[in-house]
């Protein structure tokens, strides 16, 4: 299964992704509310090993995240915690290299894995879960549309041994068509925005020449 964007590729995750994870993963800082750390190439291959092997059963659909301008790899994100009976899955395991945070690559990402849930697997429920520390995580949950829906106290062992609490959030069948909207809405933003950036790359405004009296004055930079 291959999903695709304007911006990003989920395709499934293999061996072959594990020396373009490791380029771009091993930053600290993508791990600190992750259940492990990933700090060697040897971890990485370790997780993605992990990955397909939870992946054997079904329960669990791993993606390399491909950013497709360059097509590199960028990080990884899953399905995991499938219920067919019950038409709910959870989507998890999201890591995204710094360099690639804030930008439309997570948006699409998500757009396209919930559209595929919701409008071909036929899902009742698409369920999000974060560190309760993890204030980022939480903000950005939300920040696409999802519902909080409580904590599981004492739910995980996280790195170093601390017991941690853990935040769900979900998004329910009905819920779709107006976070549907709004993702798209956020997508479209990002593409304006580039365009503009584009523009204003390729023709720069003219900048006077600095006045007699004040020859080191000089504009300001708006960058996007």
């Amino acid at each position: 299964m291959v999903l695709e964007g304007q911006w990003v590729r989920l395709e499934p995750l293999s061996l072959d992704h594990v020396a373009g994870l490791t380029d771009v993963g091993l930053d600290s800082d993508i791990w600190r509310w992750m259940p492990v750390a990933v700090t060697t190439p040897g971890e990485m291959r370790a997780l993605v090993e992990t990955a397909l092997s939870d992946a054997a059963d079904g329960s669990q659909v791993p993606f390399a995240t491909i950013e497709r301008a360059t097509d590199r790899v960028v990080g990884s994100t899953r399905y995991l915690n499938i219920d067919g009976t019950n038409r709910r899955l959870e989507i998890g395991w999201t890591w995204i290299s710094p360099q690639w945070q804030r930008s439309a690559i997570n948006t699409e990402a998500k757009l396209l894995m919930m559209s595929h849930a919701f409008e071909k697997l036929g899902a009742l429920r698409v369920e999000f879960k974060t560190d309760s520390l993890n204030e980022r995580s939480r903000a950005a949950i939300l920040g696409i549309g999802a519902t909080e829906e409580g904590t599981l106290r004492n739910h995980m062992i996280a790195q170093g041994g601390r017991r941690r609490h853990s935040s769900y959030y979900s998004v329910i069948e009905e819920e779709w068509p107006r976070v549907k909207q709004h993702l798209e809405g956020r997508l479209a933003r990002h593409a304006r925005e580039a365009q503009e950036a584009e523009a204003t790359t390729a023709t720069p405004s003219p900048v006077p020449p600095p006045a007699a009296e004040d020859q080191a004055s000089t504009e300001p930079h708006f960058g996007f």
